[in-house]
């Protein structure tokens, strides 16, 4: 068995097709075909049901393929020992990132990254509990997020606390007040994105609010949100990076929430056996310089990340 068995395995399982496999392998489909037919003789398990259309995995072949993924994971893993030796920005970087996120830190991030000519960076905007699954499963190596509930299996970093401000339609009472207390906030007005921002002082009526509403938005889509309180009044709870993002006139409807102020945590999450320190202290140095300084976690503008 060998690392090129296991990527050609995973080609397929890919491409569900030994052609588009194989020329993305940059090898002959006789070649693909031979080397899969020696390790299903070797493993004694057939990984593939050939006659089906298109290819998938037999129920045995699933199970391969999946420990086929973490095995390469571990592989690309002991390649950073010596990367880290050279301090080079070299490598790929497959990295998660929630949508009520992206918007405010991957232009720049990219901006950051691209003059790294040998470093490739693959962004995948997902849900959180996708991005949760992806991980464990070594198809993510880090995932950018807001994540109130401990997970055992994932190490977390904290990046930055955000407080979440007011936006709030011009026709609505709670223009008129220049801050709005937390427990002034009339939940029934409330535009929110289910899952994605959450109050740290949860209020039952905002757990409850779609309950008593015949209208709910449940994507991730902040810009949307906004324009949606524009044309139907009411208000949304937006993060404070993106108020900059909202234009002169619209910044005027936004109003800082009071007595708490609610906050986000925003954190990059890896596998507990992540070792590519080096592609971490990246990805951190670049939001550094994004997010205002008092933002940042203190121990983030002290100290490099170490794994």
């Amino acid at each position: 068995m060998t690392i090129q068995q296991l990527e050609y395995i995973l080609a397929i399982e890919k491409h569900r097709h030994f052609v588009k496999a194989a020329t993305a392998c940059g090898i002959t489909q006789s070649t693909l075909s031979s080397m899969i037919h020696k390790l299903e003789e070797e493993l004694d398990i057939v990984i593939f049901d050939r006659n089906s259309h298109p290819i998938r995995p037999t129920m045995a072949g699933e199970q391969i393929l999946k420990q086929a993924q973490i095995v390469l994971y571990h592989a690309n893993q002991l390649k950073e020992f010596s990367l880290n030796e050279r301090k080079r920005a070299t490598g790929k970087i497959r990295l998660g990132i929630t949508p009520t996120i992206a918007p405010y830190l991957m232009p720049k991030l990219f901006k950051y990254t691209m003059p790294m000519k040998e470093l490739k960076l693959v962004v995948h905007e997902l849900y959180r509990d996708r991005i949760v699954e992806m991980l464990k499963c070594a198809e993510l190596d880090m995932a950018i997020m807001s994540m109130h509930q401990h997970d055992n299996n994932l190490l977390e970093i904290p990046l930055y606390k955000e407080e979440l401000w007011a936006y709030v339609s011009p026709h609505d009472e709670l223009y008129q007040m220049e801050s709005i207390p937390f427990s002034e906030l009339p939940y029934d007005k409330l535009w929110a994105l289910r899952h994605e921002i959450r109050f740290h002082y949860e209020a039952p009526d905002l757990k409850n609010y779609e309950e008593n509403r015949n209208a709910t938005y449940k994507t991730g889509n902040m810009s949307t949100l906004v324009q949606i309180v524009d044309e139907n009044n009411g208000f949304t709870v937006i993060p404070k990076l993106c108020i900059s993002h909202l234009g002169e006139t619209r910044e005027k409807n936004v109003r800082k929430i009071i007595n708490p102020t609610p906050t986000r945590e925003v954190s990059i999450f890896v596998r507990n056996d992540y070792v590519q320190e080096r592609l971490v202290n990246l990805i951190v140095d670049g939001i550094k310089g994004i997010v205002p300084r008092e933002m940042i976690d203190e121990r983030l503008q002290k100290y490099p990340v170490r794994l």
